[in-house]
């Protein structure tokens, strides 16, 4: 039957003289956690592990070279007794019971006063595990814990700003922007980081493309300020969005600008971090999965391949496409270049590709309504009217579109057919 007279505390150190007897490696790794606490430990065995030793010689504990005595018990706040022998950790944990100390006793879980968890430390957070006397089992979850921990799918947002418990609204403190790639979609695309600092905040800025499910994951009180935009239509000017930023950072807030893609490929990032720079704001750039590659990798379409292609241009669809370098073998990607394929694709086609060059175009990339239209050159903007394409969307014009597995057998001889077809995920 597990123990479950376990009142769970935390203790605080600081400056406490506590007694660890053993010198062995499971001694040291306890001395090592209670000098992190900021404990003064003092260790009596009379000989010491490497580890153990380690702490002597840089005068980080008081060694005592010595088997352990009574009388090494007075004045202790806490003891471990690790010796390795039962019948002395048996007698620690006997005199610490007369001192009224709490004691871990290595030897036998059941007879000790005190249990030592299996601790995670994320940040300034600090999770405490026991597990009915199975240390294993203990460890165990507290790695999954921890793991949740820095992927952020536990909430780290901090609500008390300050050790005496006053609230943020109380004390002043410092805020700060991280700009947030949030990948070409899907929620589990975002970065480790990325996903953290969202858990943490407590303004998110938000686009319209990129994790917006991750939204839904937030805290009630955690506002979220929607400045998205469409191609020819920006309800929030750049320089509002801006003025957002440096406004609630300096606000004391942890904003979180969560953008599709990456921020610094064609995300206005870069403006959005000289904007913060300039106004005294800490900030902080998380990377982010660029749609340029990623998106055409939705749809099996890498942007280089051997013998097809060695480098690819990224684009944005309302930009001169004048000064690509020509041929099929080098790759194009035009970002959010539905609107303007009647301008493109003649200019593409012109630049050494031909009519028969393949292209794609991957709609809502990662999304659950995903699709991809295959077609050429010749026969891509018919094909788009007739699916009425829309953006989001990415299109890849060359030769690596013929690796797709979506694209029609024709594609691999020199008279390329065309195909339109969709595909979704669940």
């Amino acid at each position: 039957m597990a123990i479950v007279d376990l009142y769970p505390t935390s203790l605080r150190l600081l400056g406490r003289p506590v007694l660890v007897v053993g010198g062995g490696t499971v001694a040291a790794r306890r001395a090592k956690a209670l000098l992190d606490a900021g404990a003064h430990v003092t260790l009596v065995a009379p000989v010491l592990s490497a580890p153990a030793q380690a702490l002597a010689a840089a005068g980080l504990i008081s060694w005592h070279a010595r088997n352990y005595k009574s009388s090494d018990m007075a004045n202790i706040w806490y003891a471990v007794a690790a010796s390795q022998k039962k019948d002395v950790d048996t007698q620690v944990a006997h005199d610490a019971e007369l001192n009224k100390t709490w004691c871990v006793n290595h030897s036998d879980a059941t007879e000790s006063s005190a249990w030592t968890p299996a601790v995670a430390t994320v940040q300034d957070i600090k999770v405490a595990v026991n597990a009915g006397g199975d240390p294993l089992r203990a460890v165990s979850i507290r790695n999954a814990i921890a793991a949740a921990l820095e992927s952020g799918d536990l909430p780290l947002r901090r609500y008390r700003n300050t050790a005496n418990g006053a609230t943020q609204a109380q004390h002043k403190r410092l805020g700060s922007v991280a700009l947030v790639g949030g990948g070409p979609g899907a929620e589990d695309l975002i970065t480790v980081r990325g996903r953290r600092l969202l858990a943490e905040a407590d303004v998110v800025v938000a686009d319209r493309l990129g994790p917006r499910g991750l939204l839904d994951t937030l805290g009630d009180d955690v506002r979220i300020i929607e400045v998205g935009k469409t191609p020819g239509h920006h309800p929030v000017p750049q320089s509002e969005i801006n003025a957002i930023l440096v406004h609630e950072a300096q606000a004391g807030n942890r904003v979180v600008r969560l953008k599709g893609g990456d921020p610094y490929v064609l995300g206005r990032g870069g403006e959005e971090a000289i904007a913060c720079r300039e106004s005294g704001v800490d900030v902080e750039v998380v990377p982010g999965v660029t749609s340029a590659v990623s998106v055409p990798a939705a749809a099996g379409i890498p942007v280089t391949h051997r013998g097809l292609a060695k480098a690819f241009t990224m684009i944005s669809g309302h930009e001169e496409l004048e000064n690509v370098p020509q041929g099929s073998e080098h790759t194009v990607v035009l970002l959010m270049g539905v609107g303007t394929l009647n301008r493109s694709i003649p200019i593409l086609a012109a630049a050494g590709r031909g009519q028969d060059c393949p292209v794609a175009i991957i709609e809502n990339g990662y999304a659950k309504d995903q699709r991809v239209t295959i077609g050429t050159l010749g026969t891509i903007v018919h094909l788009a009217q007739r699916g009425k394409v829309r953006n989001p969307a990415v299109v890849v014009v060359g030769d690596v579109v013929r690796v797709s597995p979506l694209a029609p057998a024709q594609l691999a001889t020199a008279h390329y057919g065309t195909r339109e077809t969709i595909r979704t995920f669940s």
